[in-house]
């Protein structure tokens, strides 16, 4: 008995661990997304949003979570595909995945066939899911949560690998969203339409890329300004992809 209370007193911090970039860098994305949609596309959004931005919307998805209404959207946020493996040869979630969940989002976006609310409430998943995928630890390895079982101390405080990579490294700079969104850089034109020509199996085969570079950490596990200077230029790449690429998908979506 004191085995289950103990498990159902720390499943809302279990959770709780599970969503990424914490809200500065999911605002972020939604910031830069804003600034690389067309005209038509911008108009449609804020109809649907209720003139909500998409820095606002970003973190509903987290928002939401203690609400046992939504209780079928935690495993959305994260998808396990092992060392050497495809998405395409890893057995499914039954309650979906990150991967799944942003696909079958656009084709039912793009199926004008939804109420008001489902509209609003599909296009927030897609804005907050799109940051996620980006995020290296969510598209994990087997074994250990997406990091969040990799226990360490962050300049001398105990966390975690996945909320370093989440909020850690970002919080520590001292910054708000807009500036990220500024420090991570603009890019040009051409670099705009690679990103957004790619699809959403490539962004997470991406983020399977940063693995050996995330977990690169020492045996202490003590984590500080070493491991920011060697990481940060990466979450600010991905924050950049994320955003560029989430507004290129509404921008399909939306005209």
């Amino acid at each position: 008995m004191k085995k289950i209370i103990c498990v159902l007193l720390f499943l809302p911090f279990m959770i709780g661990q599970a969503f990424a970039w914490g809200q500065n860098g999911h605002r972020a994305v939604g910031l830069i997304a804003e600034q690389h949609l067309s005209r038509k596309a911008k108009k449609k959004i804020e109809k649907v949003l209720k003139d909500n931005s998409l820095a606002e919307v970003s973190v509903w998805m987290d928002d939401i979570k203690s609400d046992t209404a939504y209780n079928h959207t935690h495993d959305w946020h994260w998808v396990t595909i092992p060392g050497g493996k495809t998405y395409e040869q890893t057995e499914k979630n039954p309650n979906g995945d990150i991967i799944m969940k942003i696909e079958e989002l656009v084709n039912m976006l793009k199926s004008n066939n939804l109420s008001d609310k489902q509209h609003q409430e599909y296009l927030k998943y897609l804005v907050h899911l799109v940051g996620d995928l980006h995020q290296p630890l969510h598209v994990g390895k087997e074994g250990d949560m997406g990091g969040n079982a990799v226990k360490l101390q962050w300049f001398g405080q105990n966390s975690n690998l996945h909320r370093v990579w989440d909020s850690d490294m970002i919080d520590g700079k001292n910054i708000s969203f807009t500036e990220l969104a500024q420090f991570v850089g603009t890019p040009d034109k051409n670099q705009v339409k690679q990103w957004q020509s790619t699809k959403v199996r490539d962004w997470a085969y991406e983020s399977i890329t940063y693995r050996e570079q995330v977990y690169n950490i020492p045996q202490d596990g003590k984590l500080g300004y070493r491991y920011s200077y060697d990481n940060f230029s990466t979450v600010e790449q991905r924050i950049l992809q994320a955003g560029v690429r989430l507004a290129g998908l509404l921008n399909q979506i939306y005209g």
